[in-house]
Formats: structure tokens, C-alpha cells, sequence
């Protein structure tokens, strides 16, 4: 049993409206639906015919968050990082369609060759939290450190999930890139180099790693806000600080509450809830296990046959996982609909028109990191590689 039942005409509408339903059985609650099917028929053909016709020369990469339509036609799915790392692996593929959003093509950019071109479907899909940390607002807060008289302690170090300007700051200020795989081995190499570090832009990644798996207490962390003043911390606060946390944030696991954890809990008495640690501190202590969307995957592959889950990341994969294990019960920890509203803009129309596009000799919306910047990016991303 899953927590997954066919859309109602009514749940169908919400669906298109982004909205998600409050009402239904105990079955339909956790997640009233599926998206509705893509209006042409025909497009499944028309990109199996392409993807045929390109062959060898077109290498399809598909994020866990993406949609089934999409999905299916990926040869590699995982996470950013993982997918970067596949593209780079296959120097044959002339053309990497990259299902997924901005911040993870420019990376793909970063680690393939010069004859390789990597090409978002839609330019419009873009990642929330990557935009909440600009170069020039990067560069203040540097200033802003700088004057503070700590600079010079600071490791600068960004979570995969950001720009490609972000992470070339990072590559010339000697820092490091991290995953949700591997932020404490990123962070042990941080502090081993300075006394501070600036974490980038996903507070709640840093928050939840230091204090959970480093030790840490909550008063060393101080949030700069790069909209306010002097990001609305004092000097003295950034001496104090052990860890200075960007005020940015994934917009789907931010809807996660601790209200969610306990409702769940008392419908499903028995319930393991599983959390991804861009939720906030306070829904991670909740919650009986925390991973990264390839821990996430994995617990439930390894979870006992009948056992209950609650499953806090985006609804795509929840889905997919529901769907793969029927011998369990999988549920989304919220009530709402919760897709990503920019990785689900990669959808089976736009998959088409550019495969078709390179099939006609055009290489649509082509990903290109300028060469000064990728160098830089490239090299905090070598120093991730060389972790232990």
C-alpha cells in the first residue's frame, strides 16, 4: 500500500494550478495525485525516434526529481553531482542533454571537454536556491568579512547546488564544493585550513552538519543575510562565529514542518520519517533518519518488507520510490503537493523539441561557463574529488 492514488478531476485541476488538496481518504492525504499526461500522444515516439537517430552522440542525463515522461529516457539518473561526473566519463557523447536545472548543466560545462556541448531543455529551469546567492553579493560579504578582521580565518566553501560564479569565488578564494553526500568530509578540510567558514548557500545543509555530525552548538552559527546591512551581523558576531551560514534555502524542503512530522506520526503510529538536510534544523531533530537523496533511495531499497515510511524531499522522487516499492508504505511527509516548480519545468515537450533540434543539425539552448570562470569553479570542485 502507498500513499499515492490516481487524480480526481478536482485533484487534477489543483495539480495545474500548483496547488495541492487538503481533503480525501486516509490513502489519497498524503499526495493527491499524479501529474496529467503530456497532451500529445505522440511525443513518446517522436523522442524515442530521436534519441535513436542521435545514437552514440547523445548522452541523456536525468535528475531524481524529474518527472516520469522525462526519466525514462535518461541513460544515467542521480543526483548533480553524479550526473556531472557521468557526462564527464562519456567523452564520445557530442551532445548531453542535461534534464535538470541551470546550476547542474553550467557543472556538467565545468567537467566536460571543449568539444562537448551540454544543452538545458528549458532555460527557464532554475534552482531557487542557487539564485538566493549572487557573485557581487558573494563579493560584498567578502568585503563585509574583510573589514570585520576575519577574512583571512574564512574558507569559503558552496554546496553543489549553486551557481557557477559562485563556485569560481570559492575556487580563487581556496575553498571547496560539497554535496549532501559529503559536507562533514568538506568541512573536516575546511577547518583543517582556517578557523571559520563561510557556507554557501544553503544554511540548513551547514546548520544541520555541523551541529548533528561535528559537535557543534547553535550559538556558533551566525546567519549573514546579503539583503540586509552588513548582512545584519555585527563584526563581533562574525569573530565569535565558527561557522558563517548564507541566508538561502531550498524552497521545497523549507514547506517540511515539525507540524508535518507530528500529524504523520499520529496517523501512522509506526511511521519512519526520512528527511533530506536541506529541511530546517528543527524538522531534521524530528525525524528518525537524514540523508541525501542517495541515502534516501537506499533506506528505502534496504527497508523491510511492510515497514511504513514518511518520506520529506521533492514529490517526484517520492512517487517513483512509492511506486518501486509496493510492499511498503511510502508516503510524502506533507499533506500538499510539493514539486519543484523549476526542476519540473523540464517536461516531455521541451525533451522533444531539442533532441529533435539536434537531430536537425541546431544545438539548442547550449550551456557555456566563460573559460576564466569555469577554470576557477573547476578547481574548488578537484579539491571535492580529493576528499578522502
Amino acid at each position: 500500500m502507498t500513499g499515492f492514488d490516481e487524480p480526481s478531476p478536482t485533484q487534477t485541476a489543483l495539480l495545474l494550478l500548483g496547488r495541492g488538496s487538503d481533503s480525501g481518504s486516509e490513502r489519497g492525504v498524503d499526495c493527491p495525485g499524479d501529474l496529467p499526461p503530456a497532451s500529445d500522444p505522440s511525443l513518446l515516439e517522436r523522442a524515442r525516434v530521436a534519441k535513436e537517430s542521435l545514437g552514440d552522440r547523445l548522452f541523456v542525463l536525468g535528475h531524481h526529481y524529474q518527472r516520469d515522461e522525462v526519466i525514462q529516457f535518461a541513460d544515467v539518473t542521480g543526483d548533480s553531482f553524479k550526473l556531472a561526473q557521468q557526462a564527464a566519463a562519456r567523452p564520445e557523447a557530442e551532445f548531453i542533454v542535461f534534464c535538470g536545472v541551470h546550476f547542474m548543466a553550467e557543472s556538467a560545462d565545468i567537467l566536460t571537454s571543449e568539444s562537448q556541448r551540454v544543452i538545458l531543455p528549458d532555460l527557464a529551469a532554475g534552482c531557487s536556491m542557487a539564485d538566493m546567492a549572487t557573485g557581487p553579493q558573494v563579493e560584498q560579504c567578502w568585503t563585509d568579512l574583510t573589514e570585520a578582521g576575519v577574512a583571512e580565518q574564512v574558507v569559503p566553501m558552496t554546496y553543489m547546488n549553486s551557481s557557477a560564479a559562485i563556485k569560481a569565488f570559492v575556487g580563487r578564494h581556496d575553498g571547496v564544493v560539497c554535496t549532501s553526500s559529503n559536507a562533514k568530509r568538506a568541512l573536516d578540510w575546511a577547518y583543517e585550513r582556517g578557523e571559520k567558514v563561510l557556507f554557501l548557500p544553503d544554511q540548513h545543509l551547514g546548520r544541520n552538519t555541523v551541529v548533528r555530525e561535528m559537535g557543534f552548538d547553535l550559538d556558533d552559527c551566525v546567519v549573514y543575510n546579503p539583503l540586509r546591512p552588513n548582512g545584519g551581523v555585527t563584526a563581533q558576531e562574525l569573530r565569535n562565529a565558527k561557522i558563517i551560514l548564507w541566508k538561502g534555502h531550498c524552497s521545497v524542503h523549507g514547506r517540511f514542518t515539525v507540524d508535518c512530522v507530528n500529524e504523520i506520526r499520529e496517523r501512522k503510529p509506526d511511521v519512519n520519517v526520512l528527511v533530506h538536510p536541506e529541511c530546517t534544523h528543527e524538522v531534521v531533530e524530528a525525524a528518525d533518519y537524514v540523508g541525501s537523496t542517495e541515502y534516501i533511495i537506499k533506506a528505502l531499497d534496504a527497508a523491510e518488507p511492510g515497514s511504513s515510511w514518511a518520506v520529506g524531499t521533492e514529490l517526484n522522487l517520492v512517487r517513483r520510490l512509492a511506486h518501486q516499492h509496493p510492499d511498503k508504505d511510502v508516503s510524502f511527509l506533507d499533506r500538499t503537493v510539493c514539486y519543484c516548480s523549476t526542476m519540473n519545468r523540464i517536461d516531455l515537450p521541451h525533451l522533444v523539441w531539442a533532441l529533435e533540434e539536434l537531430v536537425a543539425g541546431r544545438v539548442p539552448n547550449q550551456i557555456v561557463v566563460e573559460a576564466d570562470e569555469a577554470k576557477a569553479a573547476r578547481s574548488a570542485l578537484d579539491r571535492m574529488l580529493t576528499l578522502p
